[in-house]
């Protein structure tokens, strides 16, 4: 069932998957999935996902008996079940792809063997909507589940190999009884407000232009309040007083999961980190209007719809934000 939260409208956040935690440890029951004549899959290999390209569309989702001829399989993991079948993610070796095309190295790696098979960056599928809104949801699923288990071949207390199972939601280590458990990392992301202006930056890496809002990971011993008051004191020397939670997105580059709030400043004056910030300045409303417009005078822009950042510049904009 959908409800009607800011965080439904980020991308990477709509699959609305039946993740069927009980079967993860009921062997019978996960292999009665595996036969599923309707079990699918979403295939990643180097980081990107596997996808099947045609003209005016592009698939993603295979059946999972054709995705597990597709290469050598690193891992196989229970992402859930949908209305048409459970759903898989299965991940690849790296030569299971081919090299880019000589006359365009900058390409896409092909698939050997399948035609208009080849590997496809995650962010530019949900950039350029090539795949449905749920679709990306469970594509950014599988990447940072099977990214995580890539990452965690040994056992961080022991350094022994370690073995998937639980579906692929824990890897246990039989040399000292370790369990793990697949990780997200929190991070904050705010847009300190001062009146009628927001305060947002840009880092060098981002398109030209493009400013957004402000980001850090959250450290140990924190609360989510006292990360968006440090991260933007540290960034742009601004202080802030009240925070509100505005909306969560699952981040899979590789595995965060983005905490949106809003922070009220009670300091003007920027004193910015240039380690980490190219420019950072408050915008009026007017202004901000204007890059969502694609109209702003110096050609400043907002982030795309699929960042969480986009929602939360919009959301102040329109007024649909918590008071502080």
């Amino acid at each position: 069932m959908a409800f009607p939260e800011p965080s439904a409208l980020t991308g990477f956040a709509s699959g609305g998957l039946d993740r069927l935690a009980a079967a993860r440890e009921d062997e019978a029951k996960l292999r009665s999935l595996v036969e599923d004549p309707a079990a699918s899959a979403y295939v990643m290999c180097r980081d990107l996902a596997v996808v099947r390209q045609e003209t005016g569309r592009v698939q993603a989702r295979f059946p999972l008996a054709e995705a597990l001829g597709f290469g050598t399989v690193c891992d196989q993991v229970l992402l859930g079940r949908d209305e048409e079948g459970p759903v898989f993610g299965v991940s690849l070796s790296p030569d299971s792809l081919g090299d880019p095309p000589e006359n365009d190295p900058t390409g896409d790696p092909p698939l050997p063997g399948k035609p208009g098979h080849h590997g496809a960056n995650v962010r530019t599928l949900a950039l350029q909507r090539l795949l449905p809104e749920q679709e990306i949801a469970f594509v950014g699923e599988a990447k940072s589940l099977l990214g995580w288990h890539g990452r965690h071949r040994c056992c961080s207390v022991c350094g022994a190999a370690t073995a998937l199972t639980s579906g692929g939601w824990r890897r246990e280590c039989a040399a000292c009884g370790s369990s793990h458990f697949p990780r997200t990392d929190p991070v904050v992301i705010m847009l300190a407000v001062r009146g009628d202006e927001c305060l947002l930056g840009r880092q060098p890496r981002f398109p030209k232009g493009m400013y957004s809002a402000l980001a850090g990971f959250l450290e140990p011993g924190e609360t989510i309040e006292n990360a968006v008051r440090r991260e933007i004191l540290e960034e742009s020397g601004v202080r802030v007083g009240a925070v509100a939670y505005h909306a969560s997105q699952p981040w899979p580059f590789p595995s965060s999961l983005m905490i949106g709030c809003i922070a009220q400043a009670v300091s003007e004056d920027i004193l910015m980190d240039k380690a980490e910030l190219e420019d950072c300045r408050w915008f009026g409303r007017s202004e901000l209007r204007a890059m969502f417009l694609g109209e702003h005078p110096l050609g400043f822009s907002a982030p795309q719809p699929i960042a969480i950042a986009h929602l939360l510049m919009r959301d102040w904009l329109e007024g649909h934000v918590a008071s502080l």
